[in-house]
């Protein structure tokens, strides 16, 4: 009987897998204010020049060490979204925080940092090893073992609440005002870079910025990095494929250069026991394409940014992360051979 259910399930994948990926672009585009250069709510915006990259502060990130979260902190609410325990909290300081427990914690806090370092927009978000939060319920839905009795957790990522900041929705990787611009080839390049495999459009969002100085802008961001820094693809152990040196070390980054352009090997194809869950082994195959037929010169445009970090820079980041002296050391190398890589192009 199993026999037979493993077969029927290889028969229907073949199906699936006969379908081209751009069938998946064939979605409507999600409902949204934003088909164009402007709108009553502002721009859409992507990058923005990060003519200060040499001397960007990648141990606190895009929200500063001003904005750097204080205890004590009080928890507010569960978070059930996604797949990573996660709760709110307010601080010392009243401001609101979104708590992440569990292995994207340490490769999230490093993405956010190189992301925005590059030029796109990314959450402000913190590490800490250690915190311990007051009024906890007695169990949590998600993450229950990752509390201490006193409500103690350990090895946390803290995005803040920004005010003045309203979520409109998501964007799609095949329809959003930017397409076949460096802009966005430069994120495709450096999803892959990161190792950032989980690319579902669900992860990127739009956000409306009341405040900015020049009026409200729309901004187009990938919100959701902490499935970075491990394999190429999605595999069964969470362990390895998120935040795992080894993992980083024996992936392969650039698959293969032509004349005019660059393919990645992120993200890639998951596991092949994951076909036990046809739909999503399907939908994040319809992803690679996301890692494909780069051109060169805008691949080499992010080796150029990124090249412009020093060493210290890059190990910061790693550092803001906790993670230990020799991990810093190795991941921040491979990093820096990555964006040698581009630099050759």
């Amino acid at each position: 009987m199993r026999k037979n259910i493993y077969v029927l399930t290889l028969a229907i994948a073949s199906v699936l897998l006969s379908v081209p990926a751009v069938c998946a672009s064939k979605k409507t585009a999600p409902e949204s204010p934003v088909r164009g250069e402007n709108t009553a709510l502002g721009p859409a915006v992507l990058w923005r020049n990060p003519d200060d990259i040499a001397s960007r502060d990648l141990f606190y990130g895009p929200g500063g060490e001003k904005h750097q979260p204080h205890g004590p902190f009080t928890f507010v609410k569960e978070d059930l979204d996604g797949t990573n325990p996660k709760f709110d909290v307010r601080d010392g300081n009243d401001v609101k925080w979104k708590v992440k427990l569990g292995e994207e914690a340490r490769p999230e806090t490093v993405a956010t940092r190189l992301v925005w370092a590059a030029g796109y927009f990314a959450d402000e978000d913190y590490f800490l090893p250690d915190m311990r939060v007051a009024e906890m319920p007695r169990r949590l839905q998600r993450g229950q073992k990752l509390v201490g009795p006193d409500g103690s957790v350990h090895n946390v990522r803290l995005k803040r609440h920004v005010k003045g900041e309203e979520k409109l929705g998501n964007w799609q990787w095949r329809l959003d005002p930017f397409t076949n611009t460096r802009e966005l080839n430069g994120l495709r390049v450096a999803m892959a870079l990161l190792n950032n495999w989980d690319l579902k459009d669900e992860n990127n969002k739009i956000f409306e910025y009341k405040d900015h100085e020049e009026g409200p802008e729309q901004i187009y961001e990938v919100s959701d990095l902490g499935a970075s820094f491990g394999t190429n693809g999605r595999r069964r152990s969470r362990a390895v494929s998120k935040g795992n040196l080894q993992s980083y070390r024996s992936s392969q980054f650039i698959t293969k250069v032509t004349p005019e352009f660059v393919d990645f090997k992120t993200p890639s194809r998951p596991s092949f026991v994951l076909i036990v869950n046809p739909r999503e082994y399907i939908s994040r195959v319809h992803l690679e394409w996301i890692g494909k037929n780069i051109p060169r010169g805008d691949a080499r445009w992010l080796g150029e940014l990124l090249g412009r970090l020093s060493p210290a820079q890059i190990r910061d980041a790693f550092r803001a992360a906790g993670y230990s002296p020799e991990e810093i050391e190795g991941f921040s190398k491979i990093v820096e051979g990555r964006i040698a890589e581009l630099n050759q192009l």
